[in-house]
C-alpha cells in the first residue's frame, strides 16, 4: 500500500450504552471504611440535570472505562465498566456478546456510588478460580481499599443484591497510603493485588486468611522498593529528593511505575510484575519475593545520562505495555514508547517459578514506529492492544484527536524476509457521521415534522439525554417560554415538536394569501438548527477512552465516554465499497461499476430521489403485468431523472465504464451479486449460542448500517441500469442487444424488495414481548409488588428486528472464524437475497397483531404476498384497526383458497391462531365464514356478523349432521347479532330458519322483548312469524299477566292487543283490554280527573271502557261477550284472582290495619286464597257482555260525576267510623 494510502479491512459498529429501561439500573451504595470519609456533593446549579451541558457530560459521559474478561467462567465472561458523575459512581455491566441458549441474559446494570471520589487508575477486577464471582478492587481519593465480591446472579435478579450487598463489600484503609500516594492498581487473584506508588515502589495486599476469628486486619501489607528503604526514607526529606515529575499536586520519582501488567506465565504459584516507569524503563518484579528482575530502556537503546530529562514519560500514560502468554513459562511482552514518534518494541520473555526471568528484543534490528491516520492533523496514540495468531502477533492501535479517532491494526510477520512491517496498516471504517436530512419541498410526500422525528429517533443514532439536553439548550438559546406544566404529559417527541413549533409562525403574504412556502422554509431553519445542536453535542459521547482486544473471540472494542464500539469484519461488498480509490486487483471492475453507480446518483437533487424512490415503490410493490422493455420504459417515464442530467454527468459515466459501455457485462453483474450473496457456511447450521442483549444490539446497529449501504448501493445500480439501457446512438450499440437486462432488473428489484423488508425491520421499535409472571419473578429474583409494577411501568423497548426474529439469529458452536467475523457473516446473511432467513411478511403481520400492534402490521402490507392465508392475514390487520369494510374485502378474496383442503398445511401464525381456530380453515365455507363471523362478533361488529354468518349458511349442507350443527350455531350468531342491532327482518328470518324447538321458543321470547322494549310494535306486528302466533300469543300474554304497571314500562297491553286486532281477533283484543281496565281501576287511575284536559269525565278508566266497548263492538252480536275470571269472595268480601299473582301491596295494607285481631284474621283469609290459587284446577269464570260493559262505563261516569258533585257514598265501615 502506497503511503498515505487507507486500506479499509473492519468497519465500526456504534453501540448506545443507554440502558433500554430505567428499571434495569440496579442503585447500590458502597458503604465508606469509617464515619470519617469525605463525602462528595452534586453539583445542581440548582437547574435540572438535562438543562445544563456541565451536567449532562458529568452525569452520562465516562471519565474512564474499560471492559474485563475473566479467565476461570464464562457466564458471563465479560464486564464492561464505567466511571460516571464526577468519578463517584461505577458502572459495571456484562458484555457477552453471546451465551449458550438456555443460559439466562444478565442484563442489569449495578451503579456502585461511593463516598469519595475513585481514583479512576486504581481499579482492578480478578476472577475466583474456585468461586463463580469476580473481584471489583477500587481505590478512592479518601485513600480507602474496596474490595467487592460479585456473583453473576447479581447482574441477572435484583434481589443478588438488595438483600446482602453490604456482605459482598469490604472498605480497608491500608496503612502503607498514610505516607505513600497510590497511582495504579493491578489485581494479581482475589486474595492478592498490587498497588504501584509515587516513590517508585510497590505495595503488595495478601488477603488475611486466618484474621485470627474476625477482628484482625483484612489484608496484609508488603511494601517493595527499588533500591531498597534507605532510598526510599531519603526520599522523603526535601533536600535530599531526586529528579521528580508534577502530577496531580504530586511529585512523582521517575522510578514510580505508570503502566502495568502481570502475568503467571502459567505457573501456579509465581507470579510477574512488568512496569513501565517514567524513567523509560520496564522493570520486572517477581511479586512473591519483591526482587526486580530485570531492567532496562523500553526501546533497548543506551541513554545519555545527560539527557534524561527528553525521555521522562508523563504520569498520565497508562497503556505502554500488553501481555500475551504464549506457552507456560513464555509470554509476548509489547512496550510503547511515547516519546517523539512513538515506537513499539516487542519482547520475548521467559521465566520461571524460581524467580528468575530472560528478557530478548524480538526485532532488534527494526523500528517498529506506527503510522499515523493523517499527517495534515496532529494524531496521538491513545491505547493498543495485542492479539495472537498462527501467522504472528497483530497489533491494535488507538489514534486520538480530541473527539475523533482512528483505529488500525497491523499483523507482523516476523519470519518475513521483508521485515516485520511488511504487511502494512489496514484501517477501520469509522461511519460516525450522521446522516444529513433531505429538503423539504411541496412536493414531498412525507412531512417535514415527520422526517425529521424519523432521522432524530432513529433506533441507536442518539441517546434520550442527549436529546433532553439538546432541546434545553435550544430552548434556553431561542428565548422560547418554558411550558413546564404540560411537559410532564408530553412524550419527548411532541416536546421537541412543540418547541420548535414555537419558534414558526404562518403568516400571509404580500398577496393577501397563506405563505407556506415560507413558513415552510422558516420550520426547516429552525429543525436544521436543533439537529447541527444536535450532533455536536453528541460529539461528545463518542470520545474515545480505551481499546481492548479480545485475544480468545478475536473482536476488538473502543470504549468511548457514552458509547461502545465493535469492531467487525468488512464485507465483501463493504470492502468494496470504502476502497473504491484503490480496489484490490480482483474487484477493480465491480468498484468501478459501484462508484460510477454511486456518484451518478449522487448528483441528483432531493426532489428527483424522492420521484425516484416512488417510482421505485410501485416497481417493488405492485402487480406487474407488463414485460421487461415495459417496466424499464414506465421506471424511466415516471423518475424522469434523465430530465435533470447533464452531458457532463453522462459523459463521467462513458469514462468510468468505457465507449457503449463495454465493461458492463453480465459477468460482471454476476460478480456484483455474489458480493451480495450469504456466505454458505451460515446456511443450515444448528445454533449452539444464543446473542444476548448486548450481542443483539451489535447486530441490529450492523443490520441497519448493511442494509442502507447495500440498498444505496442496489438503488444507484437500478437508476444507472436504466440509464444505460436508454443511452445510446445505435440498435447495435444498447445494452440489451448484449444481455438480458430485464433480468438483471428483476434481481435488483427483488434484492431491493428484501433490503426495502429488513431496513423496516431494523428502524421500527415496539415494546418487548411481555414475560410471563412465573418466569419474570424467576429472573429477576423479586416478586415484590414494587418491583412487578416498576417492570409493568417501563416496557423494553427494542426493535422488531430483535422481537421477529431475535431466535434466528446466533452462532454455531464450530465457529473456527473470529466474533467480528461471524457477527458480520449474520448480518450478510440476513440482508442477503439469496439467504436461509424466509422473511414471511404475513407471519411477522401476525406476530405484531398477537402482540397488539396493528398500526406495524399495517406498514407491512406492502410487503404482502398474494395467497389465501397472506390475504386473509390482511384481513385481521385492518379488522384490528376497526377498518370493517377493507377487512370484509380482503377475507372475501381469501375465501376460497381458505376453504378448499391441503393434505399438508403448515399452522404457522405466531399464535394468532388457536387450533380451534385452524381447524375451521381450509375446512369448507361454511367453517370458514364461521371463523370469519367469530372474529367480527369479538369486535362487536354486528352488520358483519350478519353479512357473514349469511354467506356461511349458504353453502351448508342439512343433510349432515355436521353441518346441521354449524348451521344451528350460525342461526344463533345471526339472531343475536341481528337483535342487537334491531335488524329485526334478519332476525325473524333466522328464527324462522331454526330446526330446534326449545332454542326458537327461547330465541322467540327474546325478539319479542326486544322489539317490545326498543318499540317496534308496527314491525312486530307486520311480520308474519309463519306457525309461530300462538306462541307470540302466549308470550306476550304472560307478560300482560305479570304486569302490574300498566301505565309506565313496555305497554304488553297494547301490543298484544294489537297483535290479535291485526289477526281479527277483536275479541280476544277486548279481553286484554279488559285485564288492563281492571289494572287501571287497582292503581286508583279512577280517580284521577283529566282536569289539565278540560274533561273531568275524561280518565283513563273511562278511556280504557271506550277502547274495549268499540273493539266489543266489532264482534258479532252473538258473539260480543268476554269470559273472566271470577275473584274468589273472602268472607268480607274481598277477592283474590285465582290465576294471578298475589298483590304485595294488598298485602302491606292488611298488615298495616289498626286492629291487631282484625289484621291476623285478613292475613289468614289471604293466606288460604292464595294457597287455593297455587292448585291446579279450573279456574271459575263469568261472561261479560257488551251491554255489562256499556252498563259498568255508565256507572263509572256516575261515580265520577258525583264525585265531582261532593257526592260521596260511605260504606259500612266508614258509616261505623262516622258514629
Amino acid at each position: 500500500m502506497a503511503p498515505g494510502e487507507v486500506h479499509y479491512v473492519y468497519k465500526e459498529t456504534r453501540l448506545n450504552l443507554e440502558p433500554q429501561s430505567a428499571s434495569s439500573i440496579v442503585q447500590l451504595r458502597v458503604p465508606s471504611a469509617s464515619s470519617h470519609s469525605r463525602t462528595v456533593s452534586r453539583i445542581t446549579n440548582g437547574a435540572s440535570i438535562s438543562e445544563d451541558e456541565k451536567a449532562y457530560r458529568v452525569k452520562n459521559l465516562a471519565t474512564a472505562s474499560s471492559i474485563y474478561r475473566r479467565k476461570h467462567h464464562d457466564s458471563p465472561r465479560s464486564f464492561l465498566w464505567r466511571v460516571l458523575e464526577n468519578d463517584t459512581i461505577l458502572s459495571i455491566r456484562a458484555a457477552d456478546v453471546c451465551k449458550r441458549q438456555k443460559e439466562p441474559d444478565a442484563t442489569l446494570i449495578l451503579h456502585l456510588k461511593f463516598n469519595s471520589l475513585l481514583r479512576t487508575s486504581c481499579i482492578g477486577f480478578a476472577d475466583c478460580a474456585e468461586h463463580d464471582a469476580v473481584t471489583v478492587f477500587v481505590v478512592d481519593h479518601a485513600n480507602v481499599l474496596h474490595s467487592i465480591t460479585l456473583r453473576p446472579d447479581a447482574f441477572r435478579k435484583r434481589s443478588a443484591t438488595e438483600t446482602n450487598f453490604s456482605d459482598a463489600c469490604k472498605s480497608y484503609s491500608p496503612p502503607g497510603f498514610g505516607f505513600k500516594y497510590p497511582h495504579r492498581l493491578v489485581a494479581v487473584s482475589p486474595d492478592q493485588l498490587i498497588v504501584t506508588m509515587h516513590d517508585g515502589g510497590i505495595l503488595r495486599f495478601d488477603k488475611n486468611k486466618s484474621l485470627e476469628a474476625t477482628h484482625g486486619s483484612p489484608w496484609k501489607e508488603t511494601i517493595y522498593n527499588v533500591a531498597g528503604w534507605g532510598q526510599s526514607l531519603r526520599g522523603l526529606v526535601p533536600f535530599q529528593r531526586t529528579q521528580t515529575v508534577r502530577h496531580e499536586k504530586i511529585n512523582m520519582e521517575l522510578t514510580a511505575a505508570t503502566s502495568v501488567a502481570a502475568t503467571s506465565m502459567g505457573y501456579d504459584d509465581t507470579n510477574f510484575l512488568f512496569t513501565i516507569c517514567l524513567d523509560h524503563r520496564m522493570r520486572v518484579w517477581d511479586v512473591r519475593t519483591g526482587q526486580i528482575l530485570y531492567t532496562g530502556d523500553i526501546l533497548n537503546t543506551s541513554r545519555d545520562p545527560q539527557e534524561v530529562g527528553k525521555w521522562i514519560i508523563e504520569p498520565s500514560q497508562s497503556n505502554l505495555i500488553r501481555i500475551v502468554n504464549t506457552a507456560q513459562g513464555q509470554c509476548l511482552v509489547v512496550t510503547y514508547s511515547p516519546i517523539g514518534a512513538g515506537e513499539f518494541k516487542f519482547w520475548k520473555v521467559k521465566g520461571n517459578n524460581q524467580g528468575s526471568v530472560l528478557v530478548a528484543d524480538l526485532f532488534p534490528n527494526h523500528n517498529l514506529t506506527p503510522q499515523a491516520p493523517s499527517s495534515l492533523d496532529v494524531w496521538t496514540l491513545a491505547d493498543f492492544g495485542i492479539a495472537q495468531h498462527d501467522e504472528g502477533p497483530e497489533i491494535w492501535t488507538l489514534w486520538k484527536n480530541n473527539f475523533t479517532y482512528r483505529v488500525q491494526t497491523l499483523q507482523l510477520r516476523p519470519k518475513s524476509s521483508a521485515g516485520p512491517w511488511s504487511a502494512g496498516w489496514k484501517s477501520v471504517f469509522l461511519d460516525n457521521v450522521p446522516p444529513t436530512a433531505q429538503t423539504s419541498s411541496s412536493c414531498d410526500p412525507t412531512d417535514a415534522t415527520e422526517r425529521w422525528l424519523d432521522l432524530i429517533f432513529f433506533p441507536g443514532r442518539f441517546a434520550r439525554s442527549t436529546l433532553e439536553t439538546a432541546l434545553a439548550m435550544y430552548e434556553k438559546g431561542s428565548g422560547s417560554a418554558k411550558d413546564t406544566s404540560s411537559r410532564g404529559s408530553r412524550t419527548l417527541a411532541e416536546s421537541i415538536c412543540a418547541v420548535i413549533g414555537s419558534t414558526t409562525t404562518l403568516d400571509q403574504g404580500s398577496a393577501g394569501r397563506m405563505d407556506y412556502d415560507q413558513f415552510r422554509a422558516s420550520s426547516e431553519v429552525q429543525w436544521r438548527r436543533f439537529y447541527r445542536l444536535l450532533v455536536e453535542l453528541d460529539k461528545q459521547r463518542g470520545e474515545a477512552l480505551s481499546l481492548v482486544v479480545d485475544m480468545d473471540l478475536g473482536m476488538p472494542w473502543v470504549l468511548c465516554a457514552d458509547i461502545a464500539v465493535a469492531i467487525r469484519q468488512c464485507s465483501s461488498l463493504d470492502a468494496v465499497c470504502h476502497n473504491m480509490n484503490a480496489p484490490e486487483k480482483n474487484s477493480e471492475d465491480v468498484a468501478a461499476l459501484v462508484k460510477t453507480g454511486l456518484d451518478f446518483v449522487d448528483n441528483f437533487s432531493d426532489g428527483m430521489l424522492q420521484l425516484c424512490r416512488a417510482a421505485l415503490q410501485s416497481e417493488m410493490f405492485e402487480d406487474q403485468a407488463k414485460t421487461d422493455e415495459e417496466r424499464l420504459q414506465y421506471f424511466s417515464d415516471k423518475a424522469g431523472f434523465w430530465r435533470q442530467v447533464t452531458e457532463e454527468e453522462c459523459n463521467q459515466v462513458v469514462d468510468s465504464l468505457g465507449p457503449n459501455f463495454r465493461t458492463v457485462t453480465p459477468s460482471l453483474y454476476e460478480d456484483l451479486f455474489d458480493l451480495l450473496r450469504a456466505d454458505n457456511d451460515e446456511n443450515s447450521r444448528e445454533l449452539q449460542f444464543a446473542f444476548t442483549n448486548l450481542g443483539r444490539s451489535v447486530v441490529v446497529r450492523a443490520t441497519q448500517d448493511t442494509s442502507d449501504l447495500h440498498w444505496q448501493i442496489l438503488f444507484s445500480q437500478l437508476i444507472l441500469l436504466v440509464h444505460m439501457e436508454f443511452e445510446f446512438d445505435n440498435e447495435e450499440d444498447a445494452l440489451h442487444s448484449r444481455f438480458d437486462v430485464g433480468a438483471i432488473y428483476r434481481k435488483i428489484i427483488a434484492a431491493l424488495r428484501r433490503l426495502e423488508h429488513v431496513k423496516w425491520m431494523a428502524k421500527t421499535e415496539m415494546n418487548a414481548p411481555a414475560v410471563p409472571a412465573s418466569r419474570r419473578s424467576s429472573v429477576s429474583g423479586s416478586s415484590s409488588p414494587a418491583a412487578s409494577k416498576r417492570g409493568r411501568d417501563e416496557p423494553q423497548v427494542i426493535t422488531v428486528l430483535e422481537c421477529i426474529l431475535g431466535h434466528l439469529l446466533g452462532l454455531s458452536e464450530a465457529e473456527s472464524q473470529p466474533l467480528m467475523t461471524c457477527i458480520t457473516n449474520v448480518v450478510t446473511n440476513l440482508c442477503a437475497f439469496d439467504s436461509d432467513i424466509d422473511l414471511l411478511p404475513y407471519l411477522h403481520q401476525c406476530f405484531l397483531l398477537k402482540a397488539d400492534r396493528p398500526d406495524l402490521a399495517l406498514q407491512l402490507s406492502p410487503f404482502a404476498g398474494q395467497d389465501a392465508f397472506a390475504t386473509y392475514v390482511q384481513g385481521r390487520v385492518f379488522l384490528a384497526l376497526q377498518d370493517y369494510d377493507t377487512a370484509a374485502m380482503y377475507f372475501k378474496k381469501a375465501a376460497i383458497g381458505l376453504s378448499i383442503s391441503h393434505r399438508n398445511i403448515g399452522r404457522h401464525s405466531s399464535g394468532l391462531l388457536d387450533d380451534t381456530e385452524w381447524n375451521l380453515l381450509n375446512n369448507g365455507l361454511p367453517k370458514y365464514h364461521s371463523h370469519i363471523v367469530n372474529l367480527y362478533e369479538k369486535q362487536k361488529a354486528y352488520s358483519f356478523v350478519i353479512e357473514f354468518a349469511r354467506l356461511a349458511l349458504q353453502f351448508t349442507n342439512l343433510h349432515d349432521p355436521e353441518s346441521a350443527s354449524i348451521n344451528s350455531e350460525l342461526l344463533s350468531r345471526l339472531f343475536s347479532a341481528a337483535t342487537i342491532i334491531s335488524h329485526f327482518d334478519v332476525a325473524h328470518s333466522a328464527l324462522l330458519a331454526m330446526k330446534d324447538e326449545a332454542m326458537q321458543k327461547s330465541y322467540l321470547r327474546k325478539l319479542i322483548e326486544k322489539m317490545c322494549e326498543t318499540g317496534q310494535n308496527r314491525e312486530l306486528v307486520s311480520l308474519p312469524f309463519a306457525g309461530l302466533q300462538d306462541k307470540i300469543d302466549e308470550i306476550l300474554l304472560d307478560k300482560c299477566r305479570t304486569a302490574k304497571d300498566v301505565l309506565n314500562g313496555v305497554p304488553y297491553h297494547q301490543i298484544l292487543y294489537a297483535w290479535r286486532v291485526s289477526r281479527n281477533d277483536y275479541r280476544g283484543g277486548a279481553a286484554v283490554l279488559l285485564d288492563r281496565l281492571r289494572k287501571l281501576r287497582e292503581m286508583g287511575e279512577g280517580d284521577r280527573f283529566g282536569a289539565d284536559r278540560g274533561d273531568v269525565m275524561d280518565t283513563a278508566v273511562t278511556r280504557q271502557f271506550l277502547l274495549l266497548i268499540n273493539a266489543l263492538s266489532c264482534v258479532e252480536e252473538g258473539q260480543a261477550f268476554i269470559l273472566e275470571d271470577v275473584p274468589e269472595q273472602t268472607a268480607n268480601g274481598e277477592g283474590v284472582a285465582l290465576g294471578g299473582v298475589v298483590d304485595i301491596e294488598r298485602l302491606a295494607s292488611v298488615v298495616g290495619g289498626r286492629e291487631a285481631g282484625e289484621k291476623d284474621a285478613r292475613l289468614e283469609q289471604l293466606g288460604k286464597a292464595v294457597a287455593r290459587a297455587g292448585k291446579k284446577r279450573e279456574t271459575a269464570r263469568q261472561t261479560v257482555t257488551l251491554a255489562d260493559l256499556r252498563k259498568q262505563y255508565q256507572e263509572e261516569l256516575d261515580r265520577v260525576v258525583a264525585i265531582q258533585n261532593d257526592q260521596y257514598e260511605f260504606g259500612d265501615e266508614d258509616a261505623m267510623d262516622l258514629a
